[in-house]
């Protein structure tokens, strides 16, 4: 094989890992039939007084997480769960001026010029570890988080 050919054999390999990792990260939606009994069992007592939007999969780490979307007081709240019904995430969408004051800071500043269109908590262990907001500037868009103490995360979440 040439170097030439060496070159184009790696490229090619390392595309098709990236396409598989990105297929991998994506949502598929399911039908609530298509749960398995552990996680509807944990949808039935989440969604109490909630309005159900959908079902989704999708495999995160090599483990598959299923997801319920719901609206619980006019607010949007999605609940990703293990194949045994153990609730891993709870992002919940919160209203910019119920946030406290650092948090507040925090996502501004890591918004930088842009607008913060929307904010959400995200819950592992019961406990808050990020809040994430929807940032728009310009024609993009993207997001920034920050931790429950308004700092920059060492990771994302």
């Amino acid at each position: 094989m040439t170097n030439i050919g060496a070159r184009l054999a790696v490229l090619s390999l390392i595309s098709g890992l990236a396409v598989l990792t990105i297929t991998q990260a994506q949502e598929k939606k399911i039908r609530r039939e298509d749960l398995p009994p552990a996680v509807e069992k944990t949808v039935a007592a989440e969604s109490q007084g909630a309005t159900i939007k959908g079902f989704s999969t999708e495999v995160e780490g090599g483990k598959t997480l299923y997801e319920v979307a719901l609206t619980v007081s006019g607010h949007g709240k999605d609940i990703s769960m293990d194949k045994d019904g153990k609730i891993v995430e709870v992002e919940e969408e919160v209203a910019m001026d119920s946030l406290p004051p650092e948090v507040k800071a925090g996502l501004t500043k890591a918004a930088g010029s842009g607008t913060i269109t929307g904010v959400e908590s995200l819950t592992k262990a019961g406990k808050i570890v990020a809040y994430e907001a929807d940032v728009k500037n310009g024609s993009k868009h993207s997001e920034v988080q920050v931790g429950p103490n308004g700092n920059k995360l060492a990771h994302e979440e």
